[in-house]
């Protein structure tokens, strides 16, 4: 297992997580065998976004004895009433969730205190101005929770709160299809293929913004939907038209900036061996360049998506970094320090391009790459 920093929280996490959908099924009894296999794995991240006290339990138990082997990614403001799950902005449902999330858990502390599930401006504000947010700080003054995150599946939501510089975490909704969506405060939006027909061309400035703005900041990304719902890994069901494999939709998650580990939906042990199984996949399996190339339905034309089919250059540079830390330097209104340091440690800079064109000719997206290393020059001087 490759592991990553997950952001600025300093903490060390395998690329591949889990997420918690597949651990109720068999009455909870799948949660013992998906931490015996992570355990085996590296894997030592999970999502518990579910408030179900019987999974609770269950992963308490499935924890004991080696509860320091894992990294809890817990929700706050998502409880179980009346036998269902509800997200809640009351601060007493929450706080008796939160002690029944610990008790059922057997656990002291969460590594990850999530703000759970907001999509919605109005919604953030109300988390701003009710004490929601000051529940969460309290919780992590105590030592309840290290690290405060937030989950969302919209750019604009997620970009306000980052920029709080509270959240440290992001828990947010990343694949090669729903980066082309503009901002909704509807997730259904997602699954609506007349939205594909309208937007098709290239990523989302906004999400892109996010991703570097994350990076730049050093809030850590936890992917969730990275195979949509597993749509994408059918022929009939992407709205891009065409069947990506487990492997390309975690590499493109794994490329862009502030990804830190994806979270695996799986809902059987072979679901999860198969993601597992990306650590041990050739580079060519894991490239989505190609795939992404033949899109019938969906265009990248003119993006760079870091997948370094430009190279080898000719002078060494490395194009897909020098190009990542450009986006990152013009997501800014000042060059941040350390995407100034980050660049300057690089072997070779854009000031070294000759101009020969030959990386253009291999991307598979036709991107300016000598337009790139000369904006490159002008905004880091070499």
């Amino acid at each position: 297992m490759e592991y990553r920093v997950l952001g600025n929280t300093g903490i060390e996490v395998g690329e591949i997580g889990m997420g918690c959908e597949g651990m109720t099924e068999e009455n909870c009894g799948m949660a013992g065998k998906f931490f015996d296999l992570a355990e085996e794995a590296g894997i030592n991240y999970f999502d518990l976004y579910s408030p179900n006290p019987d999974l609770h339990q269950a992963i308490g138990k499935a924890l004991q004895g080696r509860r320091d082997k894992f990294v809890i990614q817990g929700h706050l403001y998502s409880a179980w009433l009346d036998g269902e799950y509800k997200r809640t902005r009351d601060l007493e449902e929450t706080k008796t969730a939160f002690e029944n999330q610990m008790q059922n858990l057997a656990v002291d502390y969460l590594d990850i205190g999530m703000i759970h599930y907001c999509d919605a401006l109005s919604d953030w504000q109300t988390i701003l101005d009710n004490g929601i947010l000051d529940y969460a700080k309290a919780l992590k003054a105590e030592g309840r929770i290290k690290h405060i995150g937030l989950s969302s599946h919209n750019p604009q939501v997620a970009q306000a709160a980052v920029e709080t510089g509270d959240i440290e975490v992001l828990m947010f909704s990343i694949n090669p299809c729903y980066d082309l969506l503009p901002a909704d405060e509807d997730v259904e939006q997602f699954w609506n293929l007349e939205n594909y027909q309208k937007h098709n061309t290239n990523m989302d400035p906004e999400r892109q913004a996010l991703y570097e703005t994350c990076q730049s900041r050093g809030v850590g990304i936890t992917v969730m939907k990275a195979f949509g719902g597993g749509d994408l890994l059918d022929a009939e069901l992407s709205p891009a038209g065409a069947a990506l494999t487990v492997n390309q939709c975690i590499s493109y998650c794994l490329t862009r900036p502030a990804v830190a580990t994806v979270l695996a939906g799986a809902h059987t042990v072979e679901q999860l061996e198969a993601c597992i199984a990306y650590e041990d996949a050739t580079e060519e399996e894991k490239d989505y360049a190609e795939a992404f190339a033949n899109f019938p339905k969906i265009s990248w034309e003119g993006h760079c998506m870091y997948c370094s089919h430009c190279g080898p250059c000719v002078v060494h540079i490395d194009i897909a970094n020098v190009t990542k830390f450009l986006n990152l330097a013009l997501a800014q209104k000042e060059l941040p320090e350390t995407v100034r340091e980050h660049y300057a440690v690089l072997d070779h800079h854009a000031s070294e391009c000759i101009r020969c064109g030959v990386c253009e000719t291999r991307c598979p997206f036709g991107v300016g790459i000598r337009k790139n290393m000369d904006k490159a020059t002008a905004i880091f001087g070499y």
